[in-house]
């Protein structure tokens, strides 16, 4: 079985990881890439990596209503994020910011999501998450 390295990781992947992951889970992805299931972890990689690439921007989910797709999860002990848009400004560096879900425990809400907060608040993105529709999610299915 061959070792992955993390410099076997490509610098567009590691500049992904660093704008969806928090510094510690992160870490743990990297250092997993290491050990017996690295093939695992270095596909996730890239499947989160075409995921963040494709996803929509801001509003070209419009016309959808509950039928647009969240295609990013994250979780923390009692609370769930689920990302349906994307919209990244270049121009102010650290500024990630998506469309989507957002249940803090008192029921879930649609609106704008900070990811650099989230993710600062130790939300962790889920690697076995699904997409599901907002209907889906919003109906209390697979939760």
């Amino acid at each position: 079985m061959k070792t992955i390295e993390i410099k076997d990781i490509s610098r567009d992947a590691r500049q992904v990881l660093a704008t969806l992951t928090n510094q510690s889970q992160r870490t743990a992805i990297l250092e997993a890439l290491r050990g017996e299931e690295g093939a695992f972890f270095a596909q996730r990689i890239k499947e989160i990596c075409a995921t963040w690439a494709d996803m929509p921007k801001t509003y070209e989910t419009d016309g959808q209503g509950r039928d647009a797709l969240a295609r990013l999860h994250y979780f923390t002990s009692g609370c769930d994020w689920w990302i349906v848009e994307k919209d990244v400004d270049p121009d102010h560096a650290g500024q990630a910011q998506a469309f989507g879900i957002a249940d803090l425990g008192m029921g879930a809400e649609l609106g704008y999501i900070s990811l650099p907060w989230i993710l600062a608040a130790g939300a962790e993105l889920d690697l076995y998450w699904t997409p599901k529709t907002i209907k889906e999610i919003l109906d209390g299915a697979n939760r």
